[in-house]
């Protein structure tokens, strides 16, 4: 009987304990932000973690995505609005009830709001709760917000260097984790050939690419302006901007196409899901975020490493992963160098265009596939588990 029991607590000891990991995202509508956490919590080691996932509502095409990859979904309200102070507690304690029934070991918000309502939440449940800062505002009304998200935060994944500099500079519970790509998944093909024949434009005609959440931020109006100088000595070219189009912005920036007669050279696909596609149909990509920045924009890595060279605005996010590549970025808001930028890069003759974009393409792989970003990750939840 003894050896039975010795043998028991033996088996005991041996299995290894699997830390559950509770991922939240106020919904899958966006599918960039959406795709970066469940990039993470597919790649994660199972024998190690079970990943788990609450979002607010099942809505949204990337939802059923996610349901495909069968990590347990809770849908429940994670977030209270914080005025009234009192109302805003007794809604921290309704959700703080329901995360200890799911009782992950650690929380990672991907919420990339100024909330935290939900990560006080997690502290009067007593579960260490940690946010990814995706993006480069901190300022007016929320700033306050950020700086209660940072305090109650047990540990912070920033993704630039930037982001450090200008949040954390003091912080000791802070790592730099850029984002990560499935290299895998983007890289050149023949696909060009799908795209080019449902838009029109023959494989002789030049494509200029642009992928974003159209926001004022991301600075399309820039590109668009440069993009009207260009064409007068290159009428063989195209501009193509994949993005919901359906946004106040999108309306806008449509209206600054019509007033430069540049309908039918300008073109709007609204939001696409084959963006491998694109990547591939295009021979130059082009970022133009305005001056606040980028927290580390995935559109960038997906277009170097389908072999694609790019063109982005020298700020945050951005001129980190072109540090190697400086000579592609441009001064932010500055139409005339990016249109340099862009004559520039149609000078080279096929071999070189070839040539540099296998060059960014190296540079993808050997430095944001999503294997780094999930081992970062990793790391991070088993010294906040064991420590």
């Amino acid at each position: 009987m003894a050896n039975f029991y010795t043998f028991f607590i033996i088996q005991l000891e041996a299995k290894p304990i699997k830390i559950k990991i509770l991922f939240t995202i106020p919904n899958f509508d966006t599918a960039g932000s959406g795709k970066a956490l469940l990039n993470i919590a597919t790649g994660l080691d199972r024998e190690k973690f079970e990943p788990h996932i609450a979002c607010l509502h099942n809505r949204g095409e990337f939802f059923k995505v996610v349901e495909e990859s069968n990590i347990p979904i809770h849908i429940f309200n994670f977030m209270s609005p914080m005025k009234p102070r009192l109302k805003g507690l007794r809604g921290c304690f309704r959700i703080a009830k329901k995360l200890r029934e799911i009782a992950p070991q650690i929380i990672h918000s991907f919420n990339y709001s100024s909330d935290y309502s939900e990560a006080l939440s997690a502290k009067i449940a007593r579960i260490p709760w940690i946010y990814t800062k995706k993006n480069m505002s901190w300022s007016g009304s929320s700033a306050n917000a950020w700086r209660c998200r940072t305090f109650l935060a047990t540990h912070i994944i920033a993704q630039n260097k930037d982001m450090i500099n200008q949040f954390f500079i003091k912080k000791k519970n802070v790592t730099l984790v850029q984002r990560g790509i499935n290299t895998n998944e983007f890289k050149k093909d023949d696909n060009s050939k799908i795209i080019r024949k449902e838009l029109g434009i023959s494989k002789t005609k030049k494509i200029l690419l642009t992928v974003a959440n159209l926001a004022p931020v991301k600075g399309i109006e820039v590109l668009i302006h440069a993009f009207q100088k260009f064409i007068i000595s290159n009428q063989q070219s195209y501009l193509i901007i994949v993005g919901d189009d359906k946004s106040e912005y999108a309306s806008y920036l449509k209206k600054v196409v019509k007033k430069h007669n540049l309908n039918g050279k300008v073109i709007f696909t609204g939001k696409r899901y084959d963006i491998n596609s694109f990547y591939n149909a295009a021979d130059i990509f082009v970022l133009p975020t305005l001056l606040i920045g980028e927290g580390c924009p995935v559109s960038l890595l997906e277009a170097m490493s389908t072999n694609t060279p790019v063109i982005a605005s020298n700020v945050s996010g951005s001129r980190d992963i072109l540090e190697n590549f400086q000579d592609w970025l441009f001064e932010p808001g500055n139409t005339k160098d990016l249109l340099k930028k862009i004559k520039t890069l149609f000078i080279l003759n096929n071999d070189k265009m070839s040539t540099l974009g296998l060059v960014m393409r190296n540079h993808i792989k050997k430095n944001y596939d999503i294997k780094y970003e999930v081992i970062k990750t990793e790391n991070i939840y088993e010294d906040i588990f064991h420590g």
